[in-house]
């Protein structure tokens, strides 16, 4: 290596320190880190809409919220999915309507460069289902374009071949208040009432309001559809208000005492919409409580207005906790004792909608969120458990009587594949993403490689077991999701270097015998390691496989590189040292004065292929943990 390179390797320790110095100053008097889940802007638009659907838009400051729209423009006239991604349809319409509903006029030079972005690319028609849907709310689309859903879904059984509850729980908590939406297909008249008629692109009077035909198999889906419609033409709906009654009743009984659901803005603002077709007053305490845990979502600044997507201080603080501990504060400092006492507190000791496919477990994990008591899941619960590992807190018989619940709900949340999904057991079904109202393709929530190797990481770290029989399934599982390239897929992070490091990381600690396999993932690190020492990796890679590990340098998805390696090079006594040296010294060089880092792009997953998040404590304790264990495993 270069001397440049070698005395910013000896710089290691001071980087460390003022990281640390840096979480532990951000740290909230209760205990938990939180910082902001960033998004594109369709989640601060349909607030806005959601908003003026219910008459409060005078009582939340969304004037502030035009000026975060238009920050977020590119002078290509459109707003992104992700940063950098050069443009979205469907996230461009929704912005466009948002300022629209705000009172920017059509002659705003902003909205006539969007207008032109958006033409060219097909206008509404192209749009996704769901922003369509929102259109049709205010006449901006006609609700014959909306795929049908059937009140009666709701009163399938449980043991019948599909019902609600083979949804995965974000899509089914978006969508059971739908049905009554879709039903009812109101049309609100709001201030001001706006026209979208110039954003058609063969112009409103030629609009042909149908869903896509995929000359496939799946076109079935369609006849389908038109037959749900003819019904309701007809009003021939079977159990149509039954359907409704019960829809209602069960987004009710959903309702977290803080107004949420499902912890997801999508869930909550479609219970809302919900429960304004059904003709709730603005003051209903339910209505009331749900506005202001969207409120609770909102970040307002001294000029603008946003909202995020959901919130993750379970999440964050577990992770800050292994970060900590991990590049050597004390297990018990006090900042340490409060987090760990923190996420005890928030173990969720009630029965979930986990329990539907799950008849064995009793309730013991941890959900993201400050509160969602019913969608707890596998990935943070395995993530707590590791921090609470690691910290010595003052009752350490209740930390490992809440780790043994927790590890126990974990165990029996194994799907018959042999993996772990993020929050439901065999919830598989792959034809839902087919059909029309799935176009996202997030309908399911199948196990993944990345869960599994998060769950048998847990294993390793805590110095636990399971039945044997489950360990060779979930090892076996693993294993057969490696790529032909040696990598992993990784579902809820950007993307291959997120799932082949935690891949390797699980390895190293529950199958080190497995050497080819740790080896063949080390080296696809190794190969699509930039010029610059550090790591990157496109969100398009979900799109175009040919794109895998390419991108420009991230210090998380660097910071997650380096933990495979060293984690790979744990297991087999063999390190990349050049890799791992010129990963580190890219850490240590971007480091700021302040003891931060910064990134711009997103590198959490929300949906692969349609939503994206950018974590912004990412860029802090993935760091943070890497340079610890380059520390601790290899020394200075």
């Amino acid at each position: 290596m270069q001397t440049q390179d070698r005395l910013s390797l000896s710089k290691v320790p001071a980087a460390i320190a003022a990281s640390q110095n840096y979480l532990l100053s951000i740290q909230y008097p209760e205990g938990y880190w939180w910082a902001e889940l960033e998004s594109n802007v369709t989640i601060t638009a349909e607030v806005v809409l959601l908003h003026k659907i219910w008459g409060t838009d005078n009582t939340r400051p969304l004037h502030k919220a035009e000026n975060y729209l238009r920050s977020q423009q590119r002078s290509n006239g459109s707003w992104e999915l992700f940063y950098g991604d050069g443009g979205d349809l469907s996230t461009s319409v929704e912005a466009y309507m948002a300022l629209k509903l705000l009172g920017v006029t059509e002659s705003d030079p902003a909205l006539i460069k969007a207008r032109d972005f958006i033409i060219e690319r097909g206008g509404i028609s192209k749009t996704r289902i769901f922003t369509k849907l929102h259109l049709a709310l205010i006449g901006c689309y006609n609700w014959r374009g909306i795929p049908s859903l059937p009140p009666w879904v709701i009163l399938l059984p449980e043991n019948f071949i599909f019902n609600i509850y083979e949804m995965s729980s974000w899509a089914r908590s978006s969508t059971v208040p739908l049905l009554i939406v879709i039903d009812r297909k109101p049309v609100y008249v709001t201030n001001p009432g706006i026209s979208l008629n110039e954003l058609y692109t063969e112009g409103i009077d030629n609009a042909k309001y149908e869903l896509p035909r995929s000359n496939d198999w799946t076109d079935i889906f369609l006849a389908l559809d038109q037959a749900f419609k003819l019904g309701e033409s007809l009003n021939l709906v079977p159990l149509r208000e039954e359907g409704i009654k019960a829809a209602e009743k069960w987004v009710l009984e959903r309702q977290e005492v803080t107004g949420d659901w499902g912890g997801i803005i999508p869930a909550m603002l479609n219970s809302l919409l919900a429960l304004r077709a059904l003709n709730y007053d603005v003051d209903d305490p339910i209505v009331v409580r749900g506005l202001k845990a969207i409120d609770n979502f909102a970040i307002e600044t001294a000029d603008t207005y946003r909202v995020q997507p959901c919130v993750s201080p379970v999440w964050d603080t577990a992770w800050a906790i292994r970060a900590l501990i991990s590049s050597g504060v004390a297990p018990d400092h006090p900042d340490i004792v409060r987090a760990g006492e923190w996420l005890l507190d928030k173990q969720i000791l009630e029965y979930g909608d986990w329990v539907v496919k799950n008849y064995r477990g009793k309730p013991g994990a941890w959900a993201f969120e400050f509160d969602n008591k019913f969608y707890p899941d596998v990935d943070d619960t395995a993530v707590v458990v590791m921090a609470l590992a690691l910290a010595k807190l003052p009752d350490e018989k209740l930390k490992q009587a809440a780790m043994t619940r927790a590890i126990d709900w974990v165990a029996t949340m194994q799907c018959k594949q042999g993996g772990w999904a993020a929050f439901d057991v065999d919830n598989d079904q792959e034809w839902l993403n087919l059909i029309p109202y799935g176009d996202l393709k997030a309908m399911i929530d199948p196990n993944t490689a990345d869960v599994t190797a998060r769950v048998l990481e847990m294993l390793g770290c805590c110095d636990l077991s399971i039945n044997q029989h489950d360990f060779e399934r979930a090892l076996n599982y693993l294993l057969q999701e490696q790529e032909s390239e040696g990598c992993w897929f990784g579902r809820w992070g950007v993307n291959y270097i997120y799932g082949t490091s935690g891949a390797l990381s699980a390895l190293a600690l529950m199958a080190p015998y497995e050497k080819t396999s740790i080896q063949r993932g080390a080296a696809w690190l190794i190969s699509c390691q930039n010029s610059d020492g550090g790591w990157g990796e496109t969100c398009r890679s979900y799109n175009d496989p040919s794109l895998k590990g390419k991108g420009r340098s991230t210090v998380s998805q660097t910071a997650w590189a380096l933990l495979g390696l060293l984690a790979a090079g744990q297991a087999t006594a063999k390190y990349a040292t050049d890799a791992i040296k010129r990963g580190v010294n890219y850490l240590v060089t971007t480091q700021q004065e302040s003891g931060t880092w910064n990134e711009d792009d997103f590198t959490g997953t929300g949906f692969p292929c349609h939503f994206y998040l950018k974590y912004h404590l990412y860029q802090q304790y993935f760091p943070l943990l890497a340079l610890g264990r380059y520390q601790t495993l290899i020394g200075q």
